[in-house]
């Protein structure tokens, strides 16, 4: 029998209640927003979520259309224990992709779709301020490699998102980071994701991905695990359950939940609507994070 609509809009309420002038946080990666369909279907959900009272804040990556782009200029992508290798030439493909590309393209659909975007990137108001990533080590030799514009987040200053996010606007941010001498630095999506989640208190970090949820058995789609806590991170890691480009993503979940986020979620951007579905049902969807 199928549900009626008045029954999932009281099964809502509750939440729309507990979620409401709170900040929601979302990390969308790159593999998600090569869908235009999905894309769009994240920006309706957005927009909703303003309109019953939630503060919604964006950060999005774009490390395939970067490694694209890379290629059209001649260039091959290398990347070093999951992180990107930047030279001066790759940052500012990375910064004319992120800002200039994907960024402005999601604030132009959430015009679009009734809402007011605000394109940011870390840059701005000394948003995200950082240092450059130190060598890392090849796993499995003794050789360390220097990532050049990579950078590792120093600190957050989350004023410029207030000040947007409380006149109404949705803030949509690149993670270009900015040291204290004025260079730019590319930082991993998922890290930034995090810092700032933290730097606001958010209510609920979710990150979108193009994935079930954090899977048990690698090759089983319904293995999902649905719920863990933070205590419980490095022993899934150790048995290779959590592993590979899963592991900063979650890594980043379980660090904002520690540092005083209430939940963070990883959940699947391919399910329409899935955010709404994580937020306003009873079962939710993916794999929740929390800190006890």
């Amino acid at each position: 029998m199928s549900v009626k609509r008045e029954q999932v809009l009281i099964e809502a309420l509750p939440y729309i209640r507990e979620f409401y002038d709170s900040i929601m946080f979302y990390n969308i990666g790159g593999s998600i927003m090569s869908n235009r369909e999905i894309l769009e279907d994240f920006i309706q959900d957005i927009i909703l979520l303003r309109y019953v009272g939630v503060h919604p804040v964006v950060v999005h990556g774009g490390g395939p259309e970067i490694s694209g782009a890379m290629e059209r200029f001649g260039k091959k992508a290398e990347f070093v224990g999951g992180l990107r290798v930047t030279d001066r030439e790759t940052l500012e493909i990375a910064r004319m992709v992120l800002v200039g590309n994907i960024n402005a393209e999601m604030v132009s659909l959430i015009g679009k779709y009734g809402g007011k975007g605000i394109g940011l990137s870390g840059k701005d108001g000394q948003l995200i301020m950082a240092r450059k990533k130190a060598p890392v080590t090849v796993k499995g030799t003794n050789e360390q490699v220097d990532l050049g514009y990579v950078g590792e987040v120093d600190r957050i200053n989350p004023e410029i998102i207030m000040i947007t996010a409380g006149k109404g606007y949705i803030p949509v941010i690149s993670p270009i980071a900015v040291d204290k001498d004025g260079n730019s630095f590319n930082v991993n999506a998922d890290t930034a994701a995090g810092a700032i989640a933290v730097s606001l208190m958010a209510k609920k970090l979710l990150s979108i991905t193009d994935v079930e949820g954090v899977r048990r058995n690698a090759d089983d789609p319904k293995s999902v695990i649905s719920r863990f806590t933070a205590s419980e991170f490095d022993q899934l890691v150790d048995d290779g359950i959590i592993k590979g480009g899963m592991i900063p993503k979650v890594e980043a979940c379980v660090r904002a939940v520690e540092k005083g986020v209430e939940r963070a979620h990883i959940i699947d951007g391919r399910i329409p609507h899935a955010i709404l579905l994580e937020l306003f049902t009873d079962s939710g969807v993916g794999t929740m994070v929390n800190g006890k």
